[in-house]
C-alpha cells in the first residue's frame, strides 16, 4: 500500500499544543529559525482569548503522514477586512509542511475548499489576523538569522506555493543597518528643525507606567497611519487593550521613543527592542522555569537590536518627523552599544521608509511574500 496523507482540523486543547509544536521538529537544529512563545501562541489560535475571532472565521488544520505529523495550516476570514475593501478574501496562515508537494498539496486544498465554502472568491497570504502578527513567506534570506516578529520558513516553501498556483500579491524587504557611535549630521541638523518647525518635543518617561499613560494614544495613531497598509484592519478596543496587557509591561521605555506636539498630544512613535531572537533560540518556546533568564539577559545587555513599529500621525506626515524618531533611537543605539539594527519588515514600495537608511551602512538581507490566488 502507497503512503497515506491525512488531513485533520485542530479542535481540541492538545489538537492546538500540537499544532504549535510541529515546527520545532520541522527546524530542529536550524541555526536561522525562531521558536514562538508557547503561551503567546497558544492565545493566538484559542478563540477564549483572541479578540480576532469575534469578527473572523477562522479553522486550523493538521497533516499526518502514515500516521505522522507532516504538515499544518490555518484558515481565516476576516469580516472586517472584506468589508473595507469589498472583496471576499480568505488568509492562509501558519503554514508549514515537509518538502513533499503531496503534503503541501493537501493542505492548501482543504483550506482552498473551506474558504470557498465560506464565500471566498480568493486566498492570500501567509497573514495573521491583524497586521501585528507575523506575516510574508521568506523568498530571500534563509541564511539570515529571524526575527521574533517574523517568520521563518525553508528554502522549498515558495516553489510549492507557486506550483499549486499562487502568485505574488506584494513583497516585504529587510534592512541590516549598522549605526556608528556617532549620529550622521544629516540626521541631526534635520531632527533639530523638524523639531522647532513644529513645536514638537520628546516624551522620556522614566518608567513604563508612565509610558503605559500614553498606550491607547499611541495605538490610535498606529491605526491611523497604518489604515492603507497592504491587509491592515483598524485594531478594536479589545484587540488594543489585549496588546497592552502582552507588550507594555515588556518593554523598555527608552526604546520606545514618543514625539509629542505643543498640546502634548502622540503624533509619532517608535517601538524597538534589544534582538531576543538567540534568547528565544534559547528558551525553546517556553520562559518558565529557565527561558525567562535568558530573555532578561539579552534585553540587559546586547549588540543587537529589531525595529518593530514606526508611526507618525497622518497630520505630520511628510514633515521630517520620522528623523526624529530615527535620531532619538541612535541616541539609545550609542548608548546601549548596539552595533547592529533590524529593520523588519517593510512593503517594498515604501520609498520614504527605506530612504532612512541612506544616512547608515546597510544591506538588503531577506525578502517576504504574501501570495494570492483565485479560487472562483
Amino acid at each position: 500500500m502507497g503512503s497515506r496523507i491525512e488531513i485533520k482540523p485542530v479542535s481540541t486543547k492538545r489538537d492546538r499544543l500540537e499544532f504549535i509544536r510541529f515546527p520545532s521538529s520541522l527546524y530542529k537544529g536550524n541555526a536561522f529559525w525562531i521558536p514562538q512563545i508557547e503561551q503567546d501562541e497558544v492565545k493566538m489560535i484559542s478563540p477564549a482569548t483572541n479578540p480576532a475571532f469575534e469578527f473572523c472565521d477562522v479553522q486550523f488544520w493538521m497533516a499526518y503522514l502514515d500516521g505522522k505529523a507532516v504538515g499544518r495550516i490555518g484558515g481565516i476570514i476576516n469580516h472586517r477586512h472584506n468589508a473595507k475593501t469589498g472583496k471576499c478574501f480568505a488568509r492562509f496562515t501558519m503554514i508549514d509542511f515537509i518538502d513533499d508537494e503531496a503534503v503541501s498539496g493537501a493542505l492548501l486544498q482543504t483550506m482552498e475548499q473551506w474558504a470557498s465554502s465560506h464565500g471566498a472568491a480568493n486566498i492570500h497570504g501567509p497573514l495573521g489576523f491583524t497586521d501585528m502578527d507575523p506575516e510574508g513567506m521568506l523568498v530571500e534570506g534563509f541564511a539570515e538569522l529571524g526575527t521574533i516578529a517574523t517568520i521563518y520558513n525553508h528554502s522549498y516553501y515558495p516553489q510549492h506555493l507557486e506550483r499549486a498556483g499562487y502568485r505574488k500579491e506584494v513583497d516585504w524587504v529587510e534592512y541590516e543597518v549598522a549605526p556608528s557611535g556617532i549620529i550622521p549630521s544629516e540626521v541631526e541638523r534635520l531632527a533639530k528643525i523638524v523639531m522647532d518647525r513644529y513645536r514638537l518635543h520628546m516624551l522620556h518617561p522614566k518608567s513604563r507606567k508612565e509610558l503605559l499613560a500614553y498606550a491607547k494614544e499611541i495605538f490610535d495613531v498606529l491605526n491611523l497611519c497604518y489604515d492603507n497598509l497592504h491587509g491592515f484592519v483598524a485594531l478594536t478596543e479589545k484587540q488594543i487593550d489585549q496588546y497592552i496587557a502582552q507588550y507594555f509591561g515588556f518593554i523598555i521605555p527608552e526604546f520606545v521613543p514618543v514625539i509629542l506636539n505643543e498640546k502634548g498630544r502622540v503624533v509619532g512613535f517608535g517601538v524597538a527592542m534589544p534582538s531576543l531572537s538567540r534568547a528565544f533560540q534559547k528558551a525553546r518556546g517556553r520562559l518558565f522555569p529557565f527561558g525567562i533568564i535568558h530573555v532578561l539577559k539579552a534585553m540587559r545587555k546586547n549588540d543587537r537590536a529589531d525595529l518593530y513599529i514606526t508611526g507618525v500621525h497622518p497630520d505630520y506626515q511628510n514633515k521630517g518627523v520620522n528623523v526624529l524618531l530615527l535620531s532619538e533611537m541612535h541616541k539609545v543605539f550609542i548608548k546601549r552599544g548596539i552595533e547592529i539594527v533590524e529593520s523588519n519588515p517593510e512593503l517594498e514600495t515604501n520609498a520614504k521608509v527605506q530612504a532612512q537608511w541612506k544616512f547608515y551602512k546597510n544591506r538588503q538581507h531577506k525578502r517576504r511574500r504574501c501570495y494570492v490566488k483565485e479560487i472562483h
